[in-house]
This record gives C-alpha cells, structure tokens and sequence, in this order.
C-alpha cells in the first residue's frame, strides 16, 4: 500500500542505532528522502546510510547546540530541496543516580538539551511545512512519563513538556494546512544498543504486557512511519502508546 511517502524528505535525529536506526530504514522502504543525523557515532550512521543507498544524507547534529537546527534543516534543503517529516527522536540520558544529588549544571543542561533542541528544530522545520500545506511531526517519547522510575527524574520531565508542546503545535498548526503533531510514546523496546538494560529488566516490563513479551525496534518503527505518513489523516495532537499495551 502506498502511503505517500515516495520523495518525501523526512528527517530523523538520533539514527546512528537503535530505534532511531530502525526508524530511518523503515521511511527509506517507503521511498522516502532520509536525513539522519548522529552527535558521535559517524561511523554507525555512516552504516545506516550504506543500508538505506542513495536516498540517505548523513548529517552531525546536537541537540544541545543552539545553531543546529538551522544548520541541519539547511542540509537537508541543499541535498533534497524539502522536508516533509520531522521525527525527533535525538535524546541524551542522564546517570540513573538519586535525582537530589544531581549537580544544577547537569540536571538543566539535560532538560535543555532535550526540550529546546526538540522544540528549536520544530521551530525550524515548521515554515516549510506551511509553505507546502504539508507535513508530519513525530515527537518520540517514553512510558515513562507515565510510569516514572527511580533516576529517571529529568529525562521524563523533559520528554512530558514535549507532551504538551506537540499538543499545542497541533492545535497551531491545524489551520494552515495537513500538518500534524503526535507523539510516539514507546516502552521498553529492543533493540541492537540495549541489550544490557533488556537483560536486566526486560521480563519485569514483558510480564506487564498483554503480549507476553517486549516489542522490538523493527515493530515500533512500523508504527512511527504511519504516524509520518499520508496515511494518517485523522491522528493529530496526542500521544500514542507505542507499548504494546503495557
């Protein structure tokens, strides 16, 4: 099936590996342009870019740094003209340590770094989008926004403002064309990176899911790729649970 995604740009940040590995390929399967973009792991995108053939643009990008957006929105409009789709999904972790132990510079650059870097290249994508009447953003969280966990203080609340920030976009947005704003809230998922995380806690989170089991990188991209495309017309300004049912 078609889901109209042939020679669209997409652009999906963090595509070095894991999920965001999987999220790249699955666009470029559907015909789509796609600009990955990794901070330090060049080679490993460079092997993405070498799966996907030429239809792939292999860019640094930093989240944290205030003009790299731009430069990155720039790239992707000097090798392809366009950008239709923007999958955020670039994020930087922080130690799973007790959070009032955390010193202020790491605590706030973290939150930072992932909600401005998100939210400055929403930003910069955006007037493309209305300029085409076309676009889809995908914002890519966690469950644990809704879960919580021990540790994991800062990184959730950085992924929930996103929440509230893609709700709001929808609504901005809405008017100005078939723009769209979802977030893809995944669970605990495999993939090539986490393997050690999955060991450690992968049955505890499989035994909450109605499936038995965890979902894989491959499945929830899949998932991310619909929310992106043509196909979806009718999902806009809400937070998918991408858990399989956890």
């Amino acid at each position: 099936m078609d889901i109209g995604l042939q020679e669209r740009t997409v652009i999906v940040t963090g595509a070095s590996g894991g999920v965001g590995r999987r999220i790249a390929t699955a666009f470029a399967a559907e015909g789509a342009n796609v600009v990955l973009t990794y901070r330090n792991a060049r080679d490993e995108a460079r092997k993405v870019a070498d799966e996907i053939g030429d239809r792939a643009v292999v860019a640094r990008y930093d989240q944290a740094d205030p003009d790299a957006a731009e430069a990155l929105v720039a790239t992707a409009l000097e090798a392809t003209g366009r950008v239709d789709v923007l999958v955020n999904n670039a994020v930087a972790w922080g130690d799973m340590v007790p959070f009032d132990t955390v010193p202020d510079e790491q605590w706030t650059g973290l939150i930072r770094g992932n909600v401005e870097g998100a939210i400055r290249l929403t930003r910069a994508v955006t007037p493309l989008m209305r300029a085409a009447g076309w676009g889809r953003l995908v914002h890519v969280s966690s469950s644990l926004v809704t879960d919580g966990a021990p540790g994991a203080e800062y990184y959730v609340a950085a992924k929930a403002a996103l929440h509230g920030f893609s709700r709001s976009v929808a609504f901005s947005l809405g008017r100005d064309g078939d723009v769209l704003s979802n977030v893809a809230m995944l669970g605990l998922t495999r993939t090539a990176t986490n393997t050690h995380i999955v060991e450690q806690v992968g049955q505890m989170y499989a035994d909450r899911s109605p499936l038995g089991r965890l979902l894989d990188a491959a499945e929830v991209a899949t998932a991310v790729v619909w929310l992106g495309s043509a196909a979806n017309t009718a999902v806009n300004g809400q937070v998918v649970g991408l858990t399989g049912g956890a």
